[in-house]
């Protein structure tokens, strides 16, 4: 049934709750500062308040990866975990979670076992699904920062990931929407490499197949702080987080409407988006049915 085209509809993407960074950040320990979270937990409620407050419901509720800041092994992790689940649970039941691992969740050089432990907690950490005749993937981008510990789960998801094109094509979806953790890039399609992107050799690769696949958009995190840009015409929408904040962002969501034709996005502090809900713009184009 959800192949089919039954006009427009939003979703909701956020990004990085990351319980335990706010304090480490503060307090200059990045490794093992994240022994408080109390704020995060404050922000991820306001984010699932003002996401259950929202008329029409968003079809669903996308996490973008660094669920939370405790890397695998470390010892705040598992209380980190269970208070994130405990906010999350009061999400409207009409509206589904979508989780998306980041390097936070799986470590920065992903094994086996923090992926199975990752998949344990919180699901797969690569799959599909639709809505509307539009096509979804999850990704997950560790295995394209670094598979050094796991070259054979990364050649699976390399395999997975040219069927599900094939399956897209065979459809003829409207639409093809990512969804991962690391950005392909920030602001230029050959911009230099560093920690909050992909390896030049390896963007480049995934690029091209995205956008010979007709991707349309690639959303994700990481960055804490809002960026983007487009490579032939497929665009590259890089997502603040909803905990804390390296730049001048406000703690916030993306609103994500999805057309016939075109992805309208548009990036709300919880402030606003709890107070005012989505603004009319959005709902016009939401209420255009075919």
């Amino acid at each position: 049934d959800e192949y089919q085209w039954k006009g427009p509809f939003y979703f909701i993407q956020g990004a990085d709750p990351q319980f335990g960074l706010m304090k480490s950040w503060r307090v200059g320990e990045t490794d093992n500062g994240d022994d408080e979270w109390g704020e995060e937990i404050v922000l991820a409620e306001q984010a699932v308040q003002a996401i259950n407050k929202l008329n029409p419901k968003p079809k669903f509720f996308v996490l973008c990866g660094d669920l939370i800041h405790g890397m695998p092994g470390t010892r705040w992790r598992e209380d980190q975990e269970k208070d994130l689940k405990n906010v999350l649970k009061n999400t409207d039941q009409n509206i589904p979670l979508v989780f998306v691992s980041g390097n936070h969740d799986l470590g920065n050089t992903p094994t086996k076992e923090t992926i199975d432990n990752y998949c344990k907690n919180w699901g797969d950490d690569y799959f599909s699904f639709w809505v509307g005749g539009v096509f979804f993937l999850v990704l997950n981008s560790q295995l394209y920062f670094d598979s050094s510990k796991c070259p054979d789960l990364k050649q699976a998801q390399d395999v997975w990931l040219n069927e599900q094109l094939a399956v897209a094509e065979k459809h003829k979806c409207k639409h093809i929407i990512v969804f991962q953790h690391i950005p392909l890039f920030l602001q230029k399609p050959d911009e230099v490499h560093d920690y909050f992107n992909f390896e030049k050799s390896v963007r480049q690769e995934i690029m091209e197949k995205f956008h010979k696949a007709g991707i349309k958009a690639v959303f994700s995190g990481h960055y804490h702080r809002n960026a983007g840009g487009f490579y032939k015409g497929m665009e590259m929408v890089v997502s603040s987080a909803i905990g804390c904040q390296l730049g001048e962002d406000t703690h916030g969501l993306r609103v994500v409407v999805v057309t016939e034709d075109k992805i309208v996005h548009r990036y709300y502090s919880l402030n606003e988006l709890s107070s005012q809900g989505i603004e009319k713009e959005l709902l016009d184009m939401l209420a255009k049915q075919n």
